[in-house]
């Protein structure tokens, strides 16, 4: 059974509850009111009643009272409003800081120690600053059991959110803003631990990575950093067309390309897919537009595109 409780996650949400409470009530409180007079009017003033129009002189004291009271209360809910808002605003100074880039189609999340997951790991109890980067269309980073959402607004300087998680528990976290054909399965989840668990997990992942990176091959290293950063969210594995060139049987083909004006005929090989993720828009597909895809310089590694390249190999 749904429990408020549940969603009571963070140090916002009694300031946003509260704000809400109060609109709603003076919503409800007039909607209510206005259809009762509306109903008193239409049986009083019916023409059965009162064949003959009444004549009603006006009122100073209820043109004051109609004027004031409404006043009145628009100032009661911009206060709960603005006292919910206004703590929001400005992060702790010792807040834990955490970089979110969100682009189409997925959020990941980096920490100070340069760890990035998919997925949003927080210790309870503690300010979390979270700085928000689009790398290609507006988002919306949206906690519903924090209270908290922020747009997500490509090349806007010092954007950023922050709370403090209060209860232990897995949360989701979803993009708010639509932001293309597949913004419904953007989507993560925000797990809050104790310190020292969430302090032994942000020690032992940089190992726990490597160790994984071990076991599994290349090629299976690589689709699984091509799923974190969202790649088959525009490019298919079966020869569909979407929003990009489709993976398969793409290694060694060739294909024809626009570089500037110039149209080309390129193979498919190490050069071509580096080259492709750090400038995209350098030689695009032919059939395909320019500028719907974004670097990654600066995000993924030599190594990351070694094993990107050794995936694609296997995609027939």
């Amino acid at each position: 059974m749904y429990s408020s409780e549940i969603t009571k996650a963070s140090n916002f949400v009694q300031g946003v509850d509260t704000a809400f409470l109060v609109i709603m009530g003076i919503s409800f409180l007039f909607l209510i009111g206005l259809t009762v007079v509306m109903l008193v009017f239409i049986y009083k003033y019916n023409r059965k009643r009162n064949p003959k129009a009444t004549q009603i002189e006006g009122s100073v004291k209820l043109e004051i009272i109609w004027t004031v009271v409404p006043f009145l209360l628009t100032m009661l809910m911009f206060y709960y409003g603005w006292a919910g808002w206004k703590p929001m605003q400005k992060a702790p100074k010792d807040a834990m800081e955490i970089t979110v880039y969100g682009r189409m189609w997925n959020f990941s999340f980096e920490y100070e120690n340069g760890r990035r997951t998919d997925t949003l790991y927080l210790p309870k109890d503690q300010p979390i600053r979270l700085n928000l980067v689009a790398m290609d269309v507006l988002h919306s980073l949206y906690i519903p059991a924090f209270r908290v959402k922020q747009d997500m607004v490509p090349g806007k300087k010092d954007n950023h959110m922050w709370f403090e998680p209060q209860k232990i528990g897995t949360y989701e976290l979803y993009c708010a803003e639509y932001c293309g054909l597949q913004h419904s399965y953007m989507y993560s989840y925000v797990k809050v631990m104790e310190d020292s668990a969430f302090q032994t997990w942000i020690a032992d992942t940089t190992n726990v990575s490597g160790s994984v990176a071990e076991i599994e091959s290349p090629a299976a290293t690589g689709k699984r950093i091509m799923q974190n950063i969202g790649c088959f969210a525009c490019h298919s594995l079966d020869g569909t067309k979407l929003v990009g060139p489709s993976f398969k049987g793409i290694w060694g083909a060739e294909h024809t390309v626009k570089t500037g004006r110039e149209t080309r005929q390129v193979t498919v090989d190490e050069e071509y897919i580096r080259k492709s993720i750090y400038d995209p828009n350098a030689d695009v597909v032919d059939g395909f537009s320019k500028g719907l895809m974004l670097s990654y310089e600066g995000q993924l590694s030599d190594d990351d595109i070694g094993n990107i390249i050794e995936y694609l190999k296997t995609v027939k």
